[in-house]
């Protein structure tokens, strides 16, 4: 099992001297790129960061993200990714959950850092080309020649600790190593992606979720990442033709936002020869004018944080048979995965069951969650996946629903749970129930149902506004509905669906 850090060298020697990362008007070849990567793991080493440190990570899209995720996984630390929309409140939790003992942050990040450092004790922070005083910055020029760090990895070595919110709402950790996160690599090419020399994917999704795993892919075969700060439709796709972009990875709000604001309409796509999508439900009216904007070049992948990133994968020859639009694909040549009843046995062909699997890229598990764990893995080490799905006569794996009440909005996994207990802190609220409806935009909006207290008077922008004021503004419902009581089965369970549904009955 080749390991991530095996990829990294592999890349850089064979492709020294071509481009590999175009930012604005910067580009750094791939010798660049990797002795960068060597200064950050110099300077981590000399700051006592040892391998198996947990080191949160508040950077953004820009010319050293490559660089500092590579330099992680040279020197063996554990990287922590946090996501820079998230509150204060929120990223603390992710650092002491992670039992994280370093924060490095970019210049555009590192006051939030010293804020976490106000607040956690004993936090290190480390600078990445920001200037602050008494953070020692981890791109400052060294006093000689850096070579590849001297530090012994293999591929059980814990690599990344990625976020994602559980069925409660409750945060957990994926642990990703170095031999998964190699497969993962591994995975795509064998999957979804065939990079060339001349390959370039454009990436506007931040590189810390799906996107980022794109990277390391072309990096082996020669192909360049072009990184956006974000997703805005006109720089995007001006920037497809700027970079002579191959391949593009979109969420369907992306595809939507793209086809809404006319952007397509005069952009150069003459270079494009992929485009790929995930990450939730493609709208059928999306799917078909994106085809018809883009011509027969879309292909769809179905994975998790569990096991990036090809669980299953719907080429582009399969778009062409309608019947086909919203499954998952055909499982990928390197995944076992069979569907299991409440009883664990294999259900037939056409009936509906649990996917459950087993991958060398799959997660080694979750951090700091033994209960998780002994739920989420069978004796013999196939994964659970809560996802609930059907095989068709072809063998197409067909997505039915999720064994959790998860909402996808944008791309980004809101549970309800979390926006529940934002909204019930707020003193006029007796009860809600939080649930995703059917958006054009947004693929699925958060939506709330709230019971108001006796004798309080309560309006809907107050309510946003209070969740906004203790959660990410992604994650705050963008309709709250004032109701007189919230569903609920004869053991009291609050009935999501029975509030769910009629939503999107209405939308038909």
């Amino acid at each position: 099992m080749a390991m991530a850090a095996t990829h990294i060298l592999r890349g850089a020697t064979a492709h020294a001297d071509s481009p590999a990362i175009y930012v604005g008007d910067d580009t750094l070849t791939f010798q660049q790129v990797n002795d960068r990567a060597n200064l950050i793991a110099h300077h981590l080493l000399a700051a006592g960061v040892q391998k198996g440190a947990h080191v949160a990570l508040l950077v953004n899209n820009g010319l050293n993200s490559v660089p500092m995720d590579f330099a992680a996984i040279k020197t063996g630390v554990v990287r922590v990714p946090l996501n820079a929309r998230l509150s204060l409140d929120e990223h603390a939790a992710m650092v002491e959950g992670s039992r994280a003992s370093v924060v490095v942050a970019d210049a555009s990040l590192i006051e939030r850092a010293t804020e976490l450092a106000g607040r956690i004790d004993g936090l290190q922070i480390l600078g990445l080309g920001a200037q602050a005083e008494g953070i020692a910055d981890l791109l400052e020029p060294a006093d000689g020649p850096i070579g590849e760090p001297d530090v012994e990895l293999s591929p059980d070595d814990p690599t990344l600790l990625l976020y994602t919110s559980g069925t409660t709402g409750k945060l957990k950790a994926v642990i990703h190593t170095q031999g998964s996160y190699g497969a993962i690599c591994t995975n795509i090419l064998a999957n979804l992606l065939d990079p060339r020399h001349d390959s370039v994917m454009l990436h506007a999704a931040s590189l810390i979720h799906a996107s980022g795993t794109f990277v390391l892919p072309y990096w082996v075969r020669g192909g360049a990442s072009a990184i956006l700060p974000g997703f805005e439709p006109a720089s995007f796709a001006a920037a497809i033709a700027r970079y002579r972009v191959t391949e593009i990875n979109l969420v369907p709000t992306m595809f939507a936002m793209l086809l809404s604001t006319g952007v397509l309409a005069d952009a150069d796509l003459s270079s494009l020869r992929k485009v790929i999508y995930g990450a939730s439900p493609m709208p059928a009216p999306v799917l078909e004018r994106s085809i018809e904007a883009f011509g027969p070049i879309l292909a769809q992948y179905y994975g998790q944080t569990e096991a990036p990133l090809v669980i299953a994968a719907l080429d582009e020859q399969a778009h062409a048979d309608r019947s086909l639009w919203g499954a998952c694909g055909m499982p990928s040549t390197d995944v076992e995965l069979t569907l299991l009843d409440d009883d664990g046995r294999e259900v037939p062909r056409g009936e509906i069951g649990e996917i459950t699997l087993r991958a060398p890229f799959q997660m080694a598990g979750y951090f700091d969650a033994d209960e998780l764990n002994a739920a989420t893995f069978t004796p013999d080490g196939w994964i659970k996946t809560r996802d609930l799905a059907r095989f068709d006569e072809r063998g197409y794996l067909h997505l039915v629903d999720r064994t959790s009440d998860m909402i996808i909005t944008g791309g980004y996994n809101v549970y309800p749970r979390e926006v529940e207990d934002a909204l019930a802190s707020h003193p006029g609220v007796a009860e809600c129930a939080v649930v995703g409806a059917p958006d054009e935009k947004w693929v699925e909006a958060v939506t709330a149902f709230v019971v108001v207290a006796p004798g309080a008077q309560v309006s809907e922008s107050e309510l946003i506004e209070h969740v906004r004021g203790l959660i990410a503004a992604h994650k705050a419902p963008k309709t709250v509905h004032l109701v007189e009581a919230i569903p609920k089965s004869a053991v009291g369970k609050i009935l999501r669906r029975a509030l769910r549904e009629p939503l999107w009955e209405a939308s038909k």
